[in-house]
């Protein structure tokens, strides 16, 4: 009789918030644009790279001011809600690490995710915190070893290739491309190395499938009380 392969173990979540966690709602080409940033580079470090302060200072500022604005047009994602109970059930703890700013996860906390049921990330790491930015793993690397996983025990979710999907394999955990509602057509196969995601999803409500379906979710041995340097909370 043949023997069934044990399916690999997930003992952790983390996510995206803009664009995965919420509808996109962002115009990035226009934010590059507005703080003086050529489109083909990366918006956080070209800024942090520039020598002159004041030149800084007016570009994070232009940033900032189109964050605070997409707070008003802020929406959960179709299928969030499901997913963290989902997780919340399997004791699956689930974190977030975003590029926006404590402000805007607040407000995407106590505004939306919580009044609908589901408790807050946690950890929700921000730009404002002690790590280098996405693509960098090592937020989720610190994590994973707060929760007591290995990081190839666990997924990180988001609709950026360039930072969720090789923040995610820089760490050696699983990643899910999010391309919502299909919009560009993606499929894992398109890309290549670290670009490359284990899965790609058209919506969150796809998750929980692939979840059941390919994994043994377990709970992590230290869900809660995340240590995050820099987080001033």
């Amino acid at each position: 009789m043949a023997m069934t392969a044990a399916r690999p173990v997930i003992r952790g979540v983390v996510f995206d918030m803009d664009g995965t966690l919420t509808v996109p709602c962002i115009d990035f080409a226009l934010m590059k644009q507005r703080a003086g940033v050529p489109q083909d580079k990366d918006i956080l470090d070209t800024i942090n790279g520039w020598e002159d302060v004041a030149c800084r200072e007016r570009a994070f500022a232009a940033i900032l001011e189109m964050e605070e604005d997409a707070l008003a047009n802020m929406r959960v994602m179709p299928g969030c809600t499901e997913l963290c109970a989902f997780l919340d059930a399997q004791q699956v703890p689930r974190g977030l690490i975003t590029r926006n700013v404590r402000a805007g996860v607040r407000h995407f906390h106590d505004f939306h995710l919580v009044p609908s049921g589901a408790r807050a990330f946690e950890p929700a790491i921000t730009r404002e915190c002690d790590f280098e930015y996405k693509p960098s793993p090592a937020a989720l690397v610190h994590i994973c070893k707060a929760w007591g996983v290995a990081p190839g025990e666990a997924v990180m979710i988001g609709d950026s290739v360039k930072d969720d999907i090789v923040c995610g394999n820089r760490a050696g955990a699983v990643t899910i491309l999010l391309d919502y509602d299909g919009k560009n057509g993606y499929s894992a196969d398109q890309f290549e190395g670290e670009m490359r995601p284990t899965h790609v999803v058209t919506g969150l409500s796809q998750v929980e499938g692939i979840l059941r379906g390919m994994y043994e979710l377990r709970a992590a041995a230290h869900g809660h009380n995340v240590i995050v340097p820099g987080s001033n909370e």
